[in-house]
């Protein structure tokens, strides 16, 4: 399918029909293709909030997936999660109804903003998205926004707004980022990753300049130029803007911490463009801030709009998630699932002062373990102590036959749980003043720590 006829669809007076209407990127989609004038129907597995809001605003959603439902439709769109067994892509194939994907509709939707920023990367999308957004709002910009998480300033991870820019968690998996047209594209970092769908580091590498690629003569390729892969990538681009902490066009200066906290200055042009002070911890935030930094000055926003969006900024969902105590230590939830992210969340734990880091950590499917499994093992030797849920399969089946307790064999003192409750019977029983607890992973250990705030409340 050529990705450049959906937009004979996207057009007023034509009628949309969304698989998965329900989801985190779905629903904003919905409202921003029924604020263009375009009819939106949909269908989700079941009632939530996000459809009772849906149906508020006028859109028909249908619970379940039944071959009916697409019948009117001009186009049906859906997520890579939906195949096309399922009953409606099936009929709106055999009615000869165009199936598109939702990064093509986004990438779509894309084309009527003037400043689409779009944020890359292996790891930080979600963070440096949400800092982007702070600094939108402070700057009054009345940004659209999409982020792979929930930001608490939104109340969840969209915002549908009428000004002229987009703000775009962008991902590679499946090359669905390059179905956008970034007028600015950041790239935070590039590993070996998702390599149940690119064959190795290079393939993914090519991915990304693919993306840079997409950007036009008058917009802006932002680059870390501290991640030697991503300069890789980007070897021989002309006009690429480059960050990073302690060099690039926009860096940092006088960076100092205060327990944990960072301040700093960003400089560009050999001036001091904005003084920040941030309220989230860690090396690993300061790359965040300096990139979201760089592409609002590219945008045009003032040091100060900057200075106090960052300075705003207390974490989104899931990343370094303060969640409560139990028995006198302090539990943190985070999203991390890549070796990556993992040795910059401990990295940072361990900095914080604590009596011991001990980590929960459920590794995010069988073939990204398998691949970087040395990686893991090494990473996971920062935590004082490890517990190991199971492997959260996702979209996968384990054909390459191997589990947690493969990698409990190689940290030292690890221990692999045989199910979730288990593993929250070890933390609480271990548990004990000065401890900081970390729930860690893509996949469902967050309801661990839940649990663990409950048994301190209870018990308080």
């Amino acid at each position: 399918m050529v990705i450049d006829r959906i937009h004979d669809y996207l057009v007023p007076g034509k009628r949309a029909h969304l698989v998965g209407i329900g989801g985190v990127s779905m629903s904003p989609l919905a409202e921003v293709l029924k604020g263009e004038g375009i009819e939106v129907t949909g269908s989700d597995m079941k009632e939530s909030e996000t459809v009772e809001h849906l149906r508020s605003l006028g859109i028909r959603v249908t619970i379940g997936h039944f071959d009916m439902t697409v019948e009117g439709a001009d186009l049906v769109i859906r997520t890579a999660a939906v195949h096309d067994e399922n009953p409606e892509i099936a009929g709106a194939m055999a009615r000869g109804v165009p199936v598109f994907e939702r990064a093509e509709a986004w990438g779509s939707i894309m084309r009527r903003y003037e400043n689409a920023i779009c944020i890359s990367g292996t790891h930080g999308k979600t963070t440096t998205t949400s800092m982007c957004t702070h600094i939108a709002m402070a700057a009054s910009i009345d940004p659209t926004v999409m982020i792979g998480g929930t930001l608490p300033l939104l109340g969840t991870g969209h915002r549908v707004g009428k000004g002229d820019t987009i703000i775009m968690e962008s991902c590679e998996y499946c090359n669905s980022f390059l179905s956008f047209y970034p007028t600015i594209a950041v790239i935070l970092n590039i590993e070996a990753d998702h390599l149940d769908f690119f064959k190795d580091l290079e393939d993914v590498e090519n991915s990304f300049r693919r993306f840079a690629d997409l950007v036009p003569t008058n917009g802006a390729v932002l680059a870390n130029c501290e991640d030697e892969n991503t300069m890789t990538a980007l070897q021989g681009k002309e006009n690429v803007l480059t960050f990073g902490v302690e060099k690039g066009d926009i860096h940092c200066e006088n960076l100092t911490w205060d327990q944990g906290m960072p301040t700093f200055d960003i400089v560009w042009n050999d001036k001091t463009a904005a003084h920040i002070t941030l309220g989230v911890p860690g090396l690993h935030n300061v790359k965040n801030a300096v990139a979201a930094a760089s592409a609002a000055l590219v945008l045009g926003i003032s040091g100060e709009a900057i200075a106090r969006g960052l300075g705003d900024y207390r974490g989104a969902g899931r990343r370094f998630e303060y969640k409560g105590t139990v028995k006198g230590a302090k539990i943190y939830d985070d999203y991390a699932h890549h070796p990556g992210e993992l040795k910059a969340l401990l990295g940072m734990a361990s900095s914080l002062g604590y009596k011991r880091v001990i980590c929960a950590f459920q590794p995010h499917t069988y073939t990204r373990t398998h691949a970087l499994f040395d990686e893991f093992a090494e990473v996971l030797k920062g935590a004082d102590k490890v517990f190991l849920a199971e492997i959260f399969a996702a979209r996968e089946t384990n054909e390459v036959g191997i589990s947690s307790e493969d990698l409990a064999k190689v940290v030292p003192g690890a221990k692999a749980a045989p199910s979730l409750e288990v593993l929250t019977d070890w933390i609480y029983d271990l548990a004990s003043p000065g401890d900081l607890i970390l729930t860690v992973g893509a996949g469902v250990l967050y309801q661990v720590a839940e649990e663990l705030v409950r048994r301190g409340e209870a018990n308080s």
